[in-house]
């Protein structure tokens, strides 16, 4: 948690800073139970996914609702409007669009021709209101991609496959690839 902390103290103000601390603690207590494939505390991920977004110059809402991501999809008994609630409605947003865009790149288009990673893409765009929540999950993504080798060998090949039908296009889309 210090990585980002220390990163963010520097460029955020002490209300953002008490507000990234807040989602902290929340995001370390969801995830508390949870493993990553590579037996690490599930919480890294989070971590490094509004690490990233922060040093991508992205606003403190973003960083927060990166931090918080997977917390509704992952973590049962949170929803999105426990996040409304505790960080505002931004954030909730977010973290709902993220979830969405989740539930879209899980389904069997992806592994089928050209044209239907195009509708996936066309989805995805259409389903993400706010590009913010497109930027969190591409983020997410690349920090999923640095840790595949982790995974089992058709997992990690489904995913590389899913990221270069759908997310390398994407990115490099909004200038991020």
């Amino acid at each position: 948690m210090d990585e980002l902390e220390k990163a963010c103290a520097e460029k955020f103000s002490e209300d953002d800073m008490a507000r990234l601390k807040k989602a902290m603690n929340f995001a370390y207590k969801a995830h508390l139970p949870q493993k990553r494939e590579s037996g690490e505390p599930y919480i890294i991920h989070p971590l490094a996914v509004a690490k990233m977004l922060f040093e991508m110059g992205m606003d403190t809402n973003t960083v927060i609702a990166g931090l918080l991501h997977d917390v509704v999809e992952d973590c049962d008994g949170i929803t999105v409007e426990d996040i409304a609630r505790e960080f505002g409605t931004d954030i909730a947003e977010m973290v709902d669009g993220v979830t969405k865009l989740t539930k879209t790149g899980k389904s069997d288009i992806i592994s089928k021709e050209e044209a239907q990673a195009e509708n996936l893409r066309k989805m995805f765009l259409a389903i993400a209101k706010d590009v913010r929540v497109v930027i969190i999950k591409l983020t997410d993504r690349l920090h999923n991609m640095r840790t595949l080798e982790y995974c089992k060998p058709e997992k990690r090949q489904r995913k590389a496959r899913e990221v270069l039908d759908v997310y390398a296009p994407l990115a490099s889309r909004f200038g991020m690839g």
